[in-house]
């Protein structure tokens, strides 16, 4: 992405390079003594002060560190990184097909022992069934314009699901009701979705929240589809692309909007009455 025409990550660029830029000002310091403090020669402060050259954590290790603000160093090297590889376009991802990218996850996965998941349309896809899978990927594929390989992307899916079967890892998921309703596949795939999830949610390991459409007052409007890894990255998912952010404080107002998100949501008892209902509704749908 270093080279990326994309305007979203030129953007990010940019905003790095106004912050440091910031820190120099906020010192008193001109161009040319921030070069000699830092050891370098003034024209690369200004390349990277004009976001053509993206600093490296070092070169953001001396700015902040010449300008008295090393307790800043790390965030902006985070922020940085988002810079460089937060917007990856699906396009570029799956042009051989969806089966490789279910792959690209399976070493994040590895490395979380805590999930935390906002899906306000779809059934996340560590719960998805294969008939469910398979359509939405099916869909994916129209949508992308590339080869509909979603029966051999669906299975990859489930294999790397199983992970959730598995000791030392917790999943806390939340989804909005209207997930229950929205159906992709046949109703026997929709019918087979909806009983995995009161199977899976059984799980000693899962929390499985449901936030129902009922809510006398929301504490905060649904968002986008959101994957949070750990503490360490957040995972947004958009029509064209996947952004991940691993800037600590933009990490802490995810978590908080979870938190909130999750203050609504019904467990239990009450999140499995709401998939029978939708269970039921579909059978009258069916007949």
């Amino acid at each position: 992405m270093s080279t990326s025409p994309s305007s979203s990550a030129q953007a990010a660029r940019e905003r790095v390079a106004k912050r440091l830029r910031e820190l120099r000002d906020d010192a008193g310091l001109t161009g040319t003594e921030l070069a000699q403090r830092c050891g370098w020669t003034h024209p690369k402060t200004s390349r990277i002060e004009n976001a053509k050259t993206p600093p490296s954590p070092q070169d953001i290790q001396l700015w902040c560190r010449a300008c008295g603000a090393d307790e800043q160093t790390a965030d902006i090297i985070a922020q940085s990184r988002d810079a460089e590889s937060q917007y990856l376009e699906w396009r570029r991802q799956v042009r051989d097909g969806l089966r490789r990218l279910q792959g690209s996850y399976v070493k994040l996965f590895r490395q979380t022992t805590l999930f935390r998941i906002y899906s306000p349309t779809l059934v996340p896809g560590l719960l998805q069934t294969e008939g469910y899978a398979r359509a939405l990927l099916s869909a994916n594929a129209r949508l992308l314009d590339i080869v509909d390989d979603a029966e051999q992307a669906a299975a990859a899916r489930l294999d790397r699901s199983k992970i959730i079967n598995e000791s030392g890892r917790r999943f806390v998921l939340l989804i909005e009701e209207a997930v229950l309703r929205y159906q992709l596949g046949d109703v026997e795939a929709m019918a087979a979705q909806l009983g995995r999830l009161l199977t899976v949610g059984a799980l000693p390991a899962v929390s499985l929240g449901v936030i129902p459409e009922a809510t006398a007052q929301r504490v905060l409007w649904p968002q986008e589809l959101f994957h949070v890894y750990n503490d360490k990255l957040v995972s947004v998912e958009l029509i064209s692309a996947r952004v991940q952010i691993t800037q600590p404080s933009e990490i802490a107002l995810y978590l908080k909007a979870f938190e909130q998100l999750r203050s609504m949501a019904v467990y239990g008892a009450d999140a499995r009455a709401l998939i029978v209902k939708a269970l039921d509704a579909l059978d009258r749908t069916g007949t």
